[in-house]
């Protein structure tokens, strides 16, 4: 069993949008003979992006799973998605991969979310490959990309391969290893060939540097590499693939998916030098007592997985993708999860292959599968044989923007909170919330494709039109003037009538102190029992302020003085009143509008900051100050949330897809006067309306 878990891969295929991480795979599977055909993403026909929504817009919206083989080592690939809008997806498979292969596009080079992946490479220690793709196209660079990577990927870059021909005359390559140089005819079929006598010397030297690099890692080899002894190929593979598992830098090849060159050596350097389950090693877990664990990859210790997705079906239910951390799982039988402290039965063990499941009978340490229909288990999860450990889940990716949502038919109103519900569990950088304040049912996501594929989503899966809006800002009123008035309530009909009479003082507070009531009836002018009537009518028209009907905060009301009516005088009498009071001090009490400000932090490159600082300025924010990390700027700063609902798309645009940034409410502020009194007529407008 330990040579079957040897000889298995797990590789994250990584990088921005548009690198072609979806082609490679295609072309890998093709030419692993998984599949007859060369899918190609532009006709929707992927194995790997099997969804409408992924066809749709020609880009992964999920992580998908397929395996091949290759010279006896089975290899799981998996297909991340490179949005910023569906990175959550990505994240939460890498860290059930072993390793992860960086595809960098050719002719633009790394990008955002190609650093994104990177600092998870950094995080969870992961060795990784960088796949240079597209380089038969015009203006593709392989030197150039692999500068570039040295910087965003924050690793040495060791190149093992050179392109032979640039861009249309791309055709093959050198192999540094092998000291082989290899042409391909179009279809990707490799015939070894001399290098070519114009790249000689380059190679020549690139060797060299080559042999040298990876002679620093080891003191024998170094001795041996500066006493000009010759060094033998096997002697440079050992030292090579140890380097490659300790991450101590990330190797560099270079291939056309789409002309099927270099394919080949992808698949010979993921079995020779990318990692096992076994070469990954330990896992680390907590207790009952939160004290860490070792858990190994040992297939004869007890059963432990860890559940790294979800996918939710209308008709075949909730599928749990999971990684078998150690033991060995049979095709059904019972499970513990110990998150939930729950017990799960499962009838079938499946493998994911794209959009198909397969039964399959067993799973040793290192496999990723999936089962049906857990009752409780969802993402994050551990699943074990009954011991009472837990691996630490990843925290899940904030959410950057929100909107207000509601079903296109008022009939659906229930359906669509179940569908959000289960899309929920599917999803982990989607969160819901319902504002009492405003009404509305908001749901935040990394951004509005993610949110409008959301919408397609429940469309095709539960049949539920989704509508998308902008939310509603829930401002807030306040007062600038003491006053103090009289609320007096009396209404006779025959019978008891209704009396009840305060006098109460409204006074502005400083911000953020909320609301206070104080008693100050001297000489039983108001019977006790019936001031906290009076507060009750305070508070309750105080939640419909003067201006615009929004909470009034930040006052304080006293009652000093009133009147009663021995036999009229009641709790509901003096809850008018004091209602009345407010109402009446309120309109003369200098009323005003308060916004809610937002702390926001923007992460973006040095080149950039000045015209972030010139945005914020325009939406009225203030700057904090800035802060280093990296090569990166963070600007901290004080921002009304009504100027940065949308933030998340303008902040890409300005930094081409650099920027992240996260935020929280801060306090609430007054608005200036012009902009309070467009607030105010279009929010009465629209209660007209």
């Amino acid at each position: 069993m330990s040579e079957d878990i040897k000889t298995m891969r797990n590789v994250a295929l990584a990088g921005h949008g548009g690198a072609g991480k979806t082609t490679l795979a295609e072309a890998m599977l093709f030419e692993a003979g998984v599949t007859n055909r060369l899918g190609s993403v532009e006709e929707g026909n992927t194995v790997m992006d099997f969804q409408p929504e992924e066809t749709k817009k020609q880009q992964s919206i999920n992580t998908s799973f397929i395996k091949y083989t290759h010279n006896k080592h089975t290899i799981t690939l998996m297909d991340t998605p490179g949005d910023q809008n569906f990175f959550s997806a990505a994240k939460t498979c890498f860290p059930v991969a072993d390793s992860m292969a960086f595809v960098i596009d050719g002719v633009g080079g790394p990008s955002a979310m190609t650093e994104e992946a990177a600092a998870c490479a950094l995080e969870y220690n992961l060795p990784a490959l960088v796949i240079v793709n597209k380089l038969d196209r015009e203006r593709s660079d392989f030197d150039t990309c692999i500068t570039a990577c040295k910087s965003a990927l924050k690793k040495k870059i060791v190149p093992i391969c050179y392109p032979i021909g640039r861009e249309d005359d791309f055709k093959g390559i050198v192999n540094l290893v092998s000291g082989q140089a290899y042409e391909y005819d179009d279809k990707g079929k490799a015939k070894r060939i001399d290098i070519p006598v114009d790249m000689a010397e380059e190679m020549a030297l690139a060797k060299e540097e080559f042999i040298e690099n990876i002679a620093e890692l080891d003191d024998d080899l170094l001795e041996k590499y500066l006493e000009g002894e010759e060094i033998c190929e096997e002697e440079l593979k050992v030292t090579f693939r140890q380097g490659v598992l300790d991450a101590q830098f990330y190797p560099a090849i270079c291939t056309s998916a789409t002309k099927m060159i270099g394919i080949d050596t992808v698949f010979d350097f993921i079995n020779d030098f990318m990692p096992s389950p076994l070469d990954r090693g330990d896992w680390t877990a907590l207790d009952a007592n939160g004290e860490k664990v070792v858990v190994s990859p040992d297939p004869t210790a007890e059963f432990c997985g860890f559940v790294f997705a979800t996918i939710v079906d209308p008709y075949a239910g909730r599928l749990s993708l999971f990684r078998v951390i150690a033991g060995t799982l049979g095709k059904e039988g019972n499970i513990f999860n110990v998150t939930k402290d729950s017990k799960e039965r499962f009838s079938q063990l499946l493998e994911i292959a794209g959009k198909e499941q397969k039964s399959i009978t067993s799973a040793l340490p290192g496999s990723i599968v999936a089962v049906a229909k857990l009752k409780d288990t969802l993402t994050g999860d551990t699943l074990t044989g009954g011991k009472e450990i837990q691996i630490p889940a990843p925290a899940p990716m904030p959410p950057v923007i929100s909107f207000a949502i509601s079903p296109k038919s008022k009939n659906d109103e229930d359906k669509i909170h179940e569908a959000i519900r289960k899309i929920l569990e599917e999803d982990t950088g989607l969160q819901l919330k319902r504002e009492e304040e405003t009404k509305q049912t908001i749901l935040s996501g990394r951004g509005l494709v993610h949110i409008e594929t959301t919408a397609d989503k429940i469309l095709r899966k539960f049949n539920v039109a989704m509508e998308i809006a902008t939310p509603t800002v829930a401002y807030r009123e306040t007062f600038k003037k003491k006053i103090r008035v009289q609320g007096k309530h009396k209404k006779q009909s025959g019978g008891h009538g209704q009396f009840g009479d305060c006098w109460i003082v409204l006074e502005p507070l400083t911000k953020g102190s909320g609301f206070e009531f104080v008693d100050k009836i001297v000489g039983g002018v108001i019977p006790k029992n019936y001031i906290p009537a009076v507060e009750a009518g305070v508070r309750e028209s105080s939640k419909n302020g003067i201006l615009a009907g929004f909470p009034c905060v930040d006052f304080r009301v006293t009652v000093d003085y009133g009147s009663y009516h021995s036999v009229d005088s009641s709790e509901m009498a003096f809850k008018t009143a004091g209602s009345i009071a407010f109402k009446s001090a309120a309109k003369d009490a200098r009323p005003v509008l308060l916004e809610p400000i937002m702390k926001i932090s923007v992460k973006v490159p040095e080149d950039a900051t000045g015209d972030i600082m010139g945005d914020m300025n325009s939406r009225r924010g203030r700057v904090l100050g800035m802060d280093s990390e990296d090569a990166k700027q963070i600007i901290n700063a004080l921002v009304p949330m009504s100027e940065i609902l949308r933030y998340a798309p303008d902040l890409s645009s300005m930094t081409g897809g650099r920027g992240t940034f996260t935020m929280e409410f801060e306090h609430y502020d007054e608005v200036p006067v012009d902009l309070s009194r467009k607030i105010i007529e279009k929010v009465n407008a629209a209660k007209e309306a």
